[in-house]
């Protein structure tokens, strides 16, 4: 049972030391809703509906949103595919 404890400790310190990254959504002036939850869809798979308007309208209020939170390769390709598709996205470390 103490190797079971050891065992969880050390995966949860190995899961802690991957940096994970924030993709972010900055508000514009040019894109439609409409376009930037069906650009969401697309970028993000999996991402239903519901989830896109969620960060679309916390990018309209807020002025920036929350894409999604992951590794950085995976990051900078979720930006980079916005970016390709006309909206504002940064990434930054998910401190």
């Amino acid at each position: 049972m103490g190797t079971s404890v050891i065992d969880k400790s050390s995966t949860s310190t190995v899961r802690k030391t991957a940096p994970r990254y924030k993709v972010l959504l900055h508000n514009d002036d040019f894109n439609s809703m409409e376009y930037v939850v069906q650009a969401l869809m697309e970028t993000v798979g999996g991402m239903t509906p519901p989830q896109a308007v969620n960060i679309m309208m916390e990018t309209h209020n807020n002025g920036v949103g929350l894409v999604i939170t992951c590794a950085l390769e995976h990051a900078e390709f979720y930006c980079e595919t916005l970016c390709n598709k006309g909206l504002t996205s940064t990434i930054e470390a998910d401190d």
